[in-house]
């Protein structure tokens, strides 16, 4: 039998906390890893239920040769990146980032939400993601998205026996050719 050897300390389970920015909103530096996205600049979601999973999702088309019987090699041609999560905070400032929509009015004694009238040409508004979690040694794993939709339907029930969630699917999207649609750090120390 052959021994299995495993780094227990890098397992990781737990919590995170997602942010929301708008797009093109100034990042924290990598060595800022550890501390909460300036305030100023990134809002805190709330709590999620669930888990909030990072999905990465590759095609590759297969190169071939008439005088080879197998496959040459591949070659990379889409690449999606998402976040998915239900966010158990229904606030109507959640609903509004779950339609890409801007912040809801608030008045005396009231708050109100109302969808914008777009249309196919206009431009969605684009938003900034930050989630961070645990990374292996305990410390913490910081995810951006930096050019992010919210993709899915919107979905949000009432029911005596089942708490209210906003369900959010967000598509991570080109930026520029030097600035990546998302981005992993994680800290050492």
């Amino acid at each position: 039998m052959v021994p299995v050897a495993v780094t227990t300390s890098a397992l990781t389970q737990g919590p995170g906390i997602l942010y929301r920015g708008t797009f093109g909103q100034a990042e924290p530096a990598d060595t800022q890893v550890n501390t909460a996205p300036a305030a100023s600049g990134w809002t805190d979601v709330g709590g999620t239920l669930g888990g909030v999973n990072l999905t990465v999702s590759q095609k590759y088309k297969e190169l071939e040769g008439d005088q080879i019987v197998d496959t040459v090699g591949r070659r990379l041609v889409n690449r999606e990146a998402g976040l998915e999560t239900d966010l158990a905070e229904p606030t109507l400032a959640n609903l509004a980032l779950t339609l890409n929509a801007s912040v809801p009015v608030t008045g005396a004694g009231f708050a109100s939400y109302d969808p914008p009238n777009d249309n196919s040409a206009a431009t969605p508004t684009y938003c900034a993601l930050i989630f961070d979690g645990i990374a292996p040694g305990g410390f913490t794993r910081r995810i951006f998205l930096r050019r992010s939709l919210s993709v899915a339907d919107a979905k949000f029930s009432y029911a005596k026996d089942k708490q209210s969630v906003f369900s959010v699917s967000f598509a991570a999207h080109y930026v520029s050719s030097a600035i990546r649609p998302f981005r992993v750090v994680d800290a050492t120390a």
